[in-house]
């Protein structure tokens, strides 16, 4: 087997010829590292047109690592099979990325380690009833909370569609979680999560409030800031090493082979899991040094099935 991946990227929707702006300089990164890169029709996926969808990618490609946009998982799993029926997959199953792509597929393995969530399922435009938001929020301990669909929050309208002062005061509660829903339209993902709100701070020495640690192989391969983050300096690596052991076990747990998780400081000194994420969909810090990232991402030796 070759080491080096070949690579799914999203097309430039104005030029098919080319990787979108956003991946550009990644696929160039990869492309110096050895890697293949082929182009998906992002937006053709999620019309529902999967044979123009995947019409660039070569048959016969074999196992793909796609690198791109977010795509709902059940899309995701439209691909793969438009895919195979080209000769080629997604090195990562649809089954893989559901499971570390939406909330409920990672939480059990990671709930020591994150804010307490409870879910339920919801269309597009349709929020909970009231009774079903009130026995939800019940499942939660008391105090404040916020809501998220399984895979985003709207935290930049933090007070009109996500932070809920407290989450037995019904009123607020059915306000937020309704005006969420209406935002967020048909990109709804799953369902409607509310979650416990704990405090975090900056770290001591001024670095990324939060940062993101890249696995495969259930080892930590990278850590970058978060990509909302403000600055790209990193805090003290002994800084984080007391909290990683019980993330390593949780990731292995979980059993994904390409995984992101969010990490930020609680104001009690300890690092918790904010968030977990699919590695092929998460984002990029702007001064995450692009040849590194390649070089994880085209080294496959790092992205294997897990020993079990």
């Amino acid at each position: 087997m070759s080491a080096a991946a070949t690579l799914l990227h999203c097309c430039d929707p104005l030029d098919e010829r080319r990787v979108d702006a956003h991946f550009a300089a990644e696929a160039q990164a990869a492309r110096a590292c050895g890697a293949t890169v082929v182009r998906l029709d992002h937006d053709a996926l999620l019309g529902g047109d999967t044979e123009r969808a995947v019409a660039r990618v070569p048959v016969g490609a074999g196992p793909l690592w796609y690198r791109g946009w977010m795509v709902p998982a059940e899309r995701y799993a439209a691909l793969d099979e438009a895919l195979r029926a080209r000769g080629g997959s997604l090195a990562v199953t649809p089954d893989e990325y559901r499971r570390a792509h939406e909330l409920p597929g990672w939480y059990a393995a990671f709930a020591h380690l994150t804010p307490a969530g409870a879910w339920l399922p919801a269309a597009p435009g349709q929020p909970p009833t009231a009774d079903g938001l009130t026995a939800l929020a019940r499942r939660l301990p008391a105090g404040p909370g916020i809501v998220k669909d399984y895979v985003k929050s709207r935290k930049h309208e933090w007070d009109e569609a996500c932070f809920i002062p407290d989450l037995a005061d019904a009123t607020a509660l059915r306000r937020v979680v309704g005006r969420f829903v209406e935002l967020q339209g048909d990109a709804l993902a799953g369902g409607v999560v509310l979650r416990a709100f704990e405090r975090f701070v900056t770290p001591p020495d001024g670095a990324a409030a939060e940062v993101r640690i890249w696995w495969s192989g259930g080892e930590p391969r990278l850590l970058t800031a978060h990509p909302d983050s403000p600055t790209g300096r990193l805090p003290a690596a002994e800084a984080l090493a007391s909290g990683l052991g019980p993330v390593r076990d949780a990731v292995r747990e979980l059993g994904c082979r390409f995984v992101t998780t969010d990490l930020a400081l609680r104001e009690d000194g300890v690092w918790r899991v904010v968030e977990v994420g699919d590695g092929q969909v998460s984002d990029l810090h702007k001064d995450v040094d692009l040849p590194v990232f390649a070089g994880l991402l085209t080294d496959l030796r790092h992205l294997v099935q897990l020993a079990r």
